[in-house]
């Protein structure tokens, strides 16, 4: 009952793991597969798994919005000075919104210029958007431009969190690991 106070929940821990390896997985497939030089069959690998996985990422997003809304996070301990409070939730909310933004722009990069994502194709599920490749560019311009934001803020993220586990013990590690506290 102590984690229910002290850390996350089990669904919030959860996730929150799942969406992060799978973004850590999106981002250097996302990277590679823009490469000049790549042997085709590898590269249309990596575009089907970043579609398809977007398109789950999309889903496993929204349902922790959903969760999050409805399930206050733990507080944040006494002890933290409050630009750091302030700086952990601009962060948090900003990784949100990236993560929103991230397969919303992908989607429409790819339906507007008429790509498969052969996820949605298999379910009978066509594109929603008019063939636009100005639509295209500019929303292809939005996700590259969000990537490397979104890299960045993840480094931030991780270099928080380890100086919260490594150097201050103050607890931030625990509240959302492991997945089953």
């Amino acid at each position: 009952m102590a984690n229910l106070v002290n850390g996350y929940r089990r669904p919030a821990r959860w996730l929150h793991w799942i969406i992060a390896a799978l973004v850590l997985l999106m981002i250097p497939a996302g990277l590679i597969m823009v490469q000049k030089g790549l042997p085709r069959p590898v590269q249309d690998t990596l575009f089907v798994f970043h579609k398809n996985t977007g398109v789950i990422l999309f889903f496993l997003i929204a349902a922790r919005l959903i969760y999050r809304l409805r399930h206050k996070p733990p507080p944040l301990p006494d002890t933290m000075p409050e630009w750091q409070k302030r700086a952990a939730g601009i962060a948090h909310f900003a990784l949100y919104a990236l993560m929103v933004i991230m397969p919303v722009s992908g989607y429409i990069r790819v339906r507007a210029d008429r790509f498969p994502i052969e996820g949605l194709d298999a379910l009978g599920i066509g594109t929603w958007l008019p063939k636009s490749p100005e639509l295209a560019a500019v929303a292809q311009s939005i996700h590259v431009t969000c990537a490397f934001i979104l890299i960045g803020l993840i480094a931030v993220h991780i270099a928080a969190t380890l100086q919260h586990a490594l150097f201050y013990k103050d607890g931030i590690w625990s509240r959302i690991w492991p997945p089953n506290g």
